[in-house]
C-alpha cells in the first residue's frame, strides 16, 4: 500500500485554540468580522490598521464580549518595515505565530484616462505588495513552530472584469501570488490561500450608502446576485477562519470565491 491514509480528524473543539494569528486591516468591516471569528475559535489575535482610535474601539468591544485583549498597532501596511516590525513584535508578545490574514486593501484613482502612475503604484502596493510583505514577514515565524497558514483577501474583481483596472489587476496579482507561494512555501508546512469576496453589505460603505441614497440603483445591482442578496462579511470571515485551521489542511494555493454566485462585480457591469 503506497503512502499512509489518514482518517477523519474528530474532536476538533475550537479550531484555533492556543494559536496566534495576525490580521492586517482588521479594525472595521470585513477585517473586524475576521478578528471576531478567529477569537470565537480560540485564537489569540494581533491586529494592525491605520487608525489607532478604531483599533482601540475594537479592542474594547471584543473584551466586553469576553475575549482576551488584542495586540494592536496603528501603521501603514504599504510600509514594509513597519509591517515586518509589527509581525515580529506580535509573535514575541504571543510566543509564536501560526496564522496570518492580509485583509488590508483598496484602490486609488479612477479610469485609465485620469488615473496617474502614482495611483496605480499605490493600488498595487496596498494590495499585492502588502500581501507579499506580510507573507515574507510571517514565514520565518511559521517555520519556527513547524508550519502555518496564510489567507490573502483578494476579490472577485481579480478575475471578473470591472472598473477600475488598477484594482482588478492588483487583485489578480494576489491570486497568482498565492498559487506561486503555496508551492514555494509548501515544503516548510506553510499553506497559502486566497479568499475572493463578492460585493459585501457593510454599514456605512459603498453598497450600504447606495441602498439608502439610491434604492433604484441598488435594486438593479441586486440582479447580479441569483438570490438577490449581497455578501455578508461574516460569511467571508467564516471561510477565512476555516482556511487558517487544520480543518482545511489539504487546501493550499487555492482561490476560494465567497460571492453568492455574483455576476458583474459592480453596478457598471462588464
Amino acid at each position: 500500500m503506497e503512502g499512509t491514509q489518514r482518517g477523519p480528524v474528530t474532536g476538533w473543539g475550537r479550531a484555533l485554540e492556543g494559536r496566534h494569528c495576525v490580521v492586517t486591516g482588521g479594525s472595521r468591516g470585513l477585517g473586524a468580522s475576521v478578528v471576531r471569528s478567529l477569537l470565537d475559535e480560540g485564537a489569540r489575535v494581533s491586529v494592525c490598521a491605520r487608525h489607532a482610535g478604531r483599533l482601540d474601539e475594537l479592542n474594547a468591544s471584543v473584551q466586553q464580549d469576553g475575549h482576551p485583549a488584542l495586540f494592536t498597532r496603528a501603521l501603514d501596511v504599504a510600509e514594509p518595515g513597519d509591517l515586518a516590525a509589527f509581525v515580529d513584535d506580535a509573535a514575541a508578545e504571543h510566543g509564536g505565530l501560526h496564522g496570518a490574514v492580509a485583509c488590508s486593501g483598496g484602490a486609488a484613482g479612477r479610469g485609465l484616462g485620469s488615473a496617474t502612475v502614482e495611483e496605480w503604484r499605490k493600488t498595487w502596493e496596498l494590495n499585492a505588495g502588502h500581501a507579499a510583505a506580510l507573507i515574507s514577514s510571517a514565514a520565518p515565524h511559521f517555520r519556527a513552530v513547524g508550519g502555518g497558514s496564510i489567507v490573502v483577501v483578494s476579490s472577485i474583481s481579480g478575475w471578473k472584469p470591472g472598473p477600475q483596472a488598477q484594482y482588478g489587476s492588483a487583485k489578480a496579482a494576489q491570486i497568482h501570488l498565492v498559487a506561486s507561494l503555496a508551492r514555494e512555501l509548501g515544503p516548510d508546512g506553510i499553506r497559502v490561500n486566497a479568499v475572493s469576496p463578492g460585493s459585501m453589505l457593510i454599514p456605512g460603505k459603498r453598497w450600504d450608502r447606495m441602498r439608502r441614497e439610491d434604492p433604484r440603483a441598488y435594486e438593479r445591482f441586486l440582479d447580479e446576485f441569483p438570490a438577490r442578496a449581497l455578501v455578508d462579511p461574516e460569511e467571508v470571515a467564516e471561510v477565512v477562519t476555516f482556511l487558517l485551521s487544520d480543518r482545511s489542511r489539504g487546501i493550499s494555493g487555492a482561490n476560494v470565491p465567497v460571492d453568492r454566485a455574483q455576476n458583474a462585480p459592480t453596478p457598471e457591469g462588464y
